[in-house]
């Protein structure tokens, strides 16, 4: 991927189940598993936000 990504931290859920969210200078934002950055979900930094916000909330508890 020639795109510059700022990968945060890795965040490990219970087991081995890590994933780094990341970001580039023109605005979009990454999110990926932990050691495979090379292939990330790519969408706006609003997107993002919007699913972390949504994930906080328990919208997601029922995928779990």
């Amino acid at each position: 991927m020639s795109t510059e990504i700022t990968w945060e931290d890795p965040y490990c859920g219970e087991g081995n189940n890590c994933f780094r969210i990341g970001t580039d200078p023109t605005g979009n934002a990454y999110i990926a598993v932990t050691g495979q950055e090379d292939a990330p979900l790519t969408d706006t930094h609003e997107a993002l936000r919007a699913l972390i916000l949504n994930i906080k909330a328990g919208k997601a508890d029922h995928l779990l």
